[in-house]
This record gives C-alpha cells, structure tokens and sequence, in this order.
C-alpha cells in the first residue's frame, strides 16, 4: 500500500504563507488532517522554527505541542538539515542531540532528516539521537535526475541503512526527476539499502503529481503532499488529486480523500483570502520549468536582483548559476547551500567578473565548513578555500543555564541557535506570562487542567456552550462559530426639517462596526509589555493591519483587521481576559 505524508502545517507555518493563518486556525486544519489516515503530518522543520523567532509571538515548541494536542491518531514528522537542525550553520553534537531530545519530548515521532551535500557523515549525530530519543528515521537524499550521478546516490543509501533509517527519501526540490526513469531510481535505492523508498518533490506545470503518480505505481512510500490550495500555491502534489488518481489506478493509500477535501474547503474559506496573490508568478514559474530549479531558489533570485535595480538580469544570473555550481562540484540545491550558490551568481553577474571574490558563506562552503561535494570543486573556485577554517563552535548550553540565560532547555536551544533575536521572542512571552499571572490572581495549575478538558469535551460534542462552577469559580467555554462584524452604529436618515441644511452642508455617510474577539483568551494591545500598542484610538488601520495579539493555552495569535477604517475605540483593556464575540474595537469604516 502506498503511505502518505502531509506537510500542509509545516508549510503553512514558513514563509512565504507563515501569517495567513492564526494559530487556532492552524490547529482545526491540523484536527481535520489527523483523521484522514494519512502515515505523518509533518508539521515542523528549519523555516517554521526561523519564522516563529523573527515574528517574535510566539514559541516554535509551544507550536508543535498545540498540534500534538489536537492530533491523536496521526504521528507528528519533523524535518530537519542534519547537523543543521533548523539553522544555516554546522552545530554540536551535543547541540543536535539535546534539540532531538526535546523534539521528541514535545510530540515528534517521526524525524525526516538530509544534508545539503547530501554528506552522510552529516547526518550521523542527529540519527544517533533520534534513536536514542526512540523515534522514526527517514533519512533524505537529494537527487536531480543527472542519471551518471544515481550510483553515488545510491552508495549513500548503503550508508544511510546502516545510520538505522527506516525510509530512505528521494529528495527532488527542482522536479528534475523523470517519470521515464522513476522505477530505476526507486528500485536501485531499495535494493541498495534494503528499506522502503518514498517522494517528496516540487515541480511545476503537473510534473510533481506525475511523479507522485509513477512513483506510487512502483512501490514508493511515503509520498509528500499538501492539501489543493497550498500544493497549487507553492507547486506541490495536492494531497485529495494523487488520492482520487491512485483510486482510479486501483492502488491503495489508505487514506479518506473525503476529509482531505474538508481540510481544503476549511482552508479556502479561512485562509485562501488571507494568501499573497499569486506569491509565485507566471514569470518565475516559467523559468523554474525550463532551467529546472527549485521554485524558491529562483522566487529568491528575482527578489534579491529587484532589490539591486537589476530585475531584467534575472535569465542571465540563472545561466551563471548553473556554471557556478558546476564549479563548486554540483552540489544538491537544498538551502541553505543553494542560496550560497545563488549569491555568487549574482555577484559574478553584476561585477562582470567570475571568482575574483567570495562572500564568507562561500569561502566556508569551498573551505569544506559545511562537508564534501559530491564532485571536484574547479580550481578558480578552489583559490578561495581558507586551509585553516575550522567549524564554529557551538554555544555551552550547559554555562548559558548557569549564567541563567534562559529558564528551560527549549529556551537555551533557542537562543543558540538564533541569539538576538530568540532573546527578544522569550524576553515577550515571559513579560506576558508575569502579567497573566498577577492579574490572574493565581489561579492555580489544577484550574488550568481543568480549563483544558473544558475545551475539549466542548470540541468533541456538539454542545455549544458549558458553563461550570466550583468553589467560587465560574468557567464558561463556548463552542467557536463564524462571528460576522455587527454594525453598531449608522449614519442618521435625514428627515424634511432637515432638507435646508443638508443643501448646505452634505452629510458625511459612515459606518462603525465592532471587531469581536474570534476566540476565548487574553487581549494584549502590545507585542511586549515595553513595546507601542498596535493601534491606538485615533489610528488609521488597513486590511490584515494588525489590531492585538490573544493568548490562549499559551499560544499567541494575531487578529488582523478586515476592513481597513479609523480606531474609534479600544472597549478591552490591555492583558483582560475576553470571551468569544466579545467587542475589542470600534472600526470607523473608510
């Protein structure tokens, strides 16, 4: 049978659609998923761990925790880059097993790991702490269709049996990879390795659903897929189409394309409209088709060329880019190398001249900081290589606790491996966490418990709302349903009296509405207790501006406005409790 992987929650969790959806709505989606039978729900990995630090409101653990919760049935999957975990430099050993650790402690099961260089050797630290955490290993090979390159990848899969992975994954970021070639390339690593082989690939005009398909036909499993709406937006195979075509083919996948759909129509009705249009356009789908390159790599070359008044250069940095990475010995094109290379294309392209300098990531990656290629590096390149570089080191997490840097093991992870910026994010949520506590007035864990499974018996039954009273404490949980903006005020009707003065002076039309609150928790006007309201009284405001940010169970999310208007009024204080529907703004619409 072939199993299926989601990844609809990592993806939605990193750019570019992180903010489009709020915490809560990630969860019902999440909900949805866990009883569609799919193998894992990968819901985590290095660019969800990087936006949930630079948005700075709430924790990356405290995430995949609120997934867990919600998610009974279905295991958690994580991806990780190796040696990197989730950054762009070589850790620790230490550092990558105490984050598996904690990982595995916070609900993943599962652990998807590859190297950019696809470096074996890279991969042995964290595999050994997945073992030692009793999870899963899928151990990742990236492989670009270059068919005299498939017995070096196929040699890495004898290695990657013997690091103890269950799967080994063919890694195709580029959809590179032919469906006339697929049942070679999946039966070579199987029986090289001896394990299962499974999917996980991009591609545009149709090529990653072609793929998915082929792959399925011969044996793969797991195979990568997102629901419609975000496979169509980021050009992944769309999780319901390969279920209905594997149906068709009279394959079994075991999963309920019927709650798949559900999660899609949840998410065009709740997220679809909050999506960037067309984030990715024709103009770059194009050439990620023809040059066949990751779609990302190549969205971020034109971002960065636009920056630098360059935009029309674009095809020209693309055919560099393929000599440049001929030159640094054809290295697969999973970040954060392929930026490495995309860099170096430019600046070879605006300077007008090849290899006479190099950023310092490169001469790290041609100084063999970040492992070996699978080819020879070309001399030109070469010239650049420091024969004294040597790995960073690591930060001592055992000193940073001593020093009391951070409170908890998660919290030290954090701050080493993003510094500044975890500080700022752990710096918010603590002055959140004191103020909720004093004006909580205590309430004690047991009350919070008992919050909990509130929520819960709500959620799984059709009660709309339950209220319980103990001991002088009154809990009321509502059921939350699609809450439309109710006018509470409107322009006056102009009676005959009136007639004279409206010649003279005609009325201004407008109209105020009231943004409730979409959900139970506490309202925080400001992203940090030092830090300016989103909006004040007075303030003009645009749509998806950000009004407030509300707590619930420790997760933060950002309500955004709907309508773009003048504040009329703020009617909660800062860090007040609010229940579900209750009125936060008044909204002079414009």
């Amino acid at each position: 049978m072939t199993r299926i992987v989601d990844t609809t929650i990592r993806l939605l969790s990193q750019q570019p659609l992180v903010g489009t959806i709020s915490t809560s709505r990630v969860l019902e989606v999440a909900e949805i998923l866990d009883q569609a039978g799919f193998a894992a729900l990968e819901v985590s990995g290095g660019g969800c761990f990087d936006a949930a630090v630079q948005k700075g409101t709430e924790s990356p653990w405290e995430r995949i925790r609120g997934v867990k919760a919600r998610c009974r049935t279905t295991p958690l999957q994580m991806a990780l880059r190796g040696r990197f975990l989730v950054g762009s430099r070589p850790l620790s050993d230490d550092l990558v097993r105490r984050f598996i650790l904690c990982a595995a402690e916070s609900g993943i099961e599962i652990f998807r790991l590859h190297d950019p260089l696809n470096d074996v050797e890279n991969l042995e630290s964290a595999a050994a702490a997945v073992r030692e955490a009793g999870g899963r290993l899928y151990a990742g090979l990236a492989f670009s269709g270059f068919m005299p390159n498939l017995p070096r990848v196929v040699d890495k899969a004898r290695r990657l049996a013997e690091l103890g992975a269950d799967h080994v994954l063919v890694h195709d970021p580029a959809g590179a990879l032919d469906p006339g070639t697929c049942d070679r390339v999946i039966n070579e690593l199987a029986e090289a390795s001896g394990l299962p082989v499974g999917l996980y690939c991009q591609g545009t005009g149709g090529n990653a659903l072609a793929m998915a398909i082929e792959a399925a036909r011969h044996g793969a499993e797991p195979i990568a897929t997102a629901v419609l709406p975000v496979a169509y937006t980021l050009h992944r195979v769309a999780g319901e189409v390969l279920c209905d075509s594997l149906t068709g083919l009279g394959l079994e996948h075991g999963v309920d394309a019927d709650r798949v759909w559900e999660a899609s129509r949840f998410i065009d009705e709740h997220v679809t409209s909050q999506m960037p249009a067309l984030p990715i356009p024709p103009r770059i789908t194009l050439r990620t088709a023809f040059n066949r390159l990751p779609v990302g790599l190549v969205s971020e070359l034109d971002a960065r060329l636009r920056m630098l008044g360059a935009a029309d250069r674009l095809d020209e940095v693309l055919e560099e880019f393929k000599q440049v990475r001929l030159d640094c010995g054809v290295p697969p094109l999973a970040q954060p190398v392929g930026g490495i290379l995309a860099g170096q294309a430019v600046r070879h392209v605006l300077s007008a001249r090849r290899w006479d300098e190099v950023s310092p990531d490169m001469r790290d990656y041609l100084s063999g900081i970040y492992g070996n290629p699978p080819q020879a590096i070309a001399p030109a390149a070469a010239a650049h290589a420091d024969p004294n570089a040597a790995v960073d080191p690591s930060p001592d997490l055992d000193q940073m606790r001593a020093e009391g840097l951070a409170a908890s093991e998660e919290d030290l992870l954090l701050i080493a491996l993003f510094g500044d910026d975890a500080s700022r994010l752990l710096a918010t949520l603590r002055g959140r966490g004191d103020r909720e506590d004093a004006e909580r007035d205590g309430l004690e864990r047991s009350q919070s418990e008992r919050i909990r499974e509130l929520i819960e018996m709500v959620e799984g039954s059709d009660v709309g709302e339950l209220t319980v009273e103990d001991a002088g404490v009154r809990i009321t949980v509502r059921r939350q349903e699609e809450h439309p903006l109710a006018p509470v005020a409107a322009a006056p009707a102009v009676t005959p009296a009136d007639n004279g003065a409206a010649e003279s002076a005609a009325p201004s039309v407008s109209q105020t509405v009231t943004v409730p609150s979409p959900m139970v928790g506490t309202f925080y006007r400001s992203p940090s207790p030092t830090a300016e309201p989103f909006v004040s009284e007075g303030d003009t405001v645009a749509v998806d501006q950000v009004l407030c940010v509300l707590e619930a169970m420790k997760l933060f999310n950002e309500l955004k406005s709907e309508h773009a208007g003048v504040i009329r009024a703020v009617l909660v204080g800062n860090a007040e409790p609010v229940e579900y529907g209750q009125p936060l703004f008044e909204l002079e619409l414009v």
